[in-house]
């Protein structure tokens, strides 16, 4: 009778978490056209919805391995979604909804997969979230008693090289970077949280003068960064903060000339990546033919391509897959192991939705009057955006793996926390920039 139980609504949970998944997708892109009253029934509905699939998941591995582990996690991650949604309505004033749900929405699926795939990294990736979100509370308290955020640029720019130095004297190499410090145990990545700095430094060096001296100064200090990573063999990271500071530099000039000479500058220092570093010429080769590689060098993508084509459109069925066989799964390659049981597309449905959140980060930066918050919100956006094609390309063999992370939904401490930090802050100056337009229209009122 447990078996029927359990294979019914394995089998009914393809069809109803993929439905309920597009339906929220879907919501995040309609709601901009609908008024206040029906925005406000979608961003409800959306939470039911996050609810619903996390509760249909996690009822599928409790029928699966009836432990008492998955009605702790169920609690747990049902209390952090009840949590966070009212906690941040309550404290961001003028809150984009759109964001915090999908936020959520990210966490949960993470969560869910991680709970499938090993339990102890769901608990884990669940106090990170938790921890960081009641953190997050006091973002916009922060933003707004603290003004001088916008003049510390030399301090950004010191405390980021030299977090990036210390990796690179006392780091310790996993899978082929030296990325990690290991402090009793606990495994910290630092260049997680340079990317916050290094967007704080360009937006404040930007934020007034675009002087060729300014713009020669950030270059430098932009090229210290990334050299330091490309030494460090972290070609991810790097490759993400060099496309920022040319979007960033692009953005705040508007010439296109910075552009193009970056990107060729750019496409010459992967060439001499490419002849400098083993690692990197196996991630190529695994690019360009796993096949040939699948015993060695190609096996890590060849899985991960077994597993997506295995899943197909409508997928295996939550916990009827073999994400295991797929190395890193839970952290550079969880996209493969939720495509595999979720279906491609779900996995479609997931990558538009990482592209809302995107689209709600430009949203918010254009909405920005100082232009200290508008440029770091694009800043923010853009190492967002790029991280999530940088993974997800690697994984379905559309670039060569990098050895990134899927924002909100990878395993990792690091990760999680400065991708939440990402949003919490756009969230933070988008409420102060919201408390800011509503005191000048009340005093244009009174006037």
């Amino acid at each position: 009778m447990q078996n029927l139980a359990y294979s019914v609504t394995v089998q009914l949970s393809r069809y109803l978490i993929i439905i309920m998944f597009a339906v929220y997708v879907l919501g995040c892109f309609r709601v901009f056209s609908k008024t206040p009253e029906k925005a406000e029934k979608t961003y409800r509905r959306q939470i039911g919805l996050v609810i619903a699939i996390q509760f249909l998941a996690m009822l599928i591995l409790f029928l699966s391995e009836p432990k008492k582990i998955y009605i702790i996690l169920y609690v747990g991650g049902l209390a952090f979604v009840i949590f966070t949604d009212l906690a941040y309505r309550y404290v961001y004033k003028g809150i984009s909804r759109v964001l915090l749900n999908t936020s959520i929405m990210l966490i949960m699926i993470g969560f869910v997969e991680l709970a499938r795939l090993n339990t102890g990294y769901a608990i884990r990736q669940l106090c990170f979230a938790s921890s960081v979100s009641f953190i997050g509370l006091f973002v916009p308290i922060i933003i707004e008693k603290f003004k001088y955020f916008n003049k510390l640029a030399f301090l950004y720019a010191l405390v980021g090289i030299g977090l990036l130095g210390i990796v690179f004297i006392f780091g310790k190499e996993q899978y082929g970077a030296k990325n990690w410090i290991f402090i009793k145990g606990v495994g910290v990545q630092p260049s997680e949280f340079v990317k916050l700095l290094f967007v704080f430094f360009l937006a404040a060096s930007l934020e007034k003068t675009k002087s060729i001296k300014r713009l020669l100064f950030v270059s430098v200090i932009a090229a210290v960064h990334v050299l330091i990573l490309v030494f460090e063999r972290d070609l991810g990271g790097a490759f993400i903060l060099f496309i920022t500071y040319l979007a960033m530099v692009y953005i705040a000039t508007e010439k296109f000339a910075y552009l193009l000479l970056g990107t060729a500058m750019g496409s010459g220092a992967a060439v001499v990546a490419y002849k400098l570093f083993s690692h990197v010429r196996v991630r190529v080769i695994a690019f360009l033919n796993p096949w040939d590689h699948i015993e060695n060098e190609g096996y890590q993508v060849a899985q991960s391509l077994f597993a997506i084509g295995t899943g197909g459109f409508l997928g295996m069925g939550f916990t009827e897959g073999l994400p295991d066989s797929i190395p890193v799964v839970s952290s550079d390659f969880i996209f493969a192991a939720i495509s595999e049981e979720f279906g491609v597309f779900f996995g479609i449905c997931l990558i538009l939705l990482e592209i809302s959140c995107f689209i709600m980060f430009i949203n918010i930066a254009l909405k920005m009057k100082r232009v200290f918050f508008k440029y770091t919100a694009l800043g923010l956006a853009v190492e967002y955006i790029v991280q999530v094609l940088l993974n997800i390309g690697g994984v379905v063999k559309f670039i060569p793996s990098t050895g990134v992370t899927l924002p909100l939904i990878s395993y990792g401490g690091s990760s999680i926390i400065s991708t939440y930090l990402m949003i919490v802050i756009v969230q933070g100056m988008y409420s102060i920039n919201f408390t800011e337009s509503q005191e000048v229209l009340k005093h244009e009122e009174d006037a």
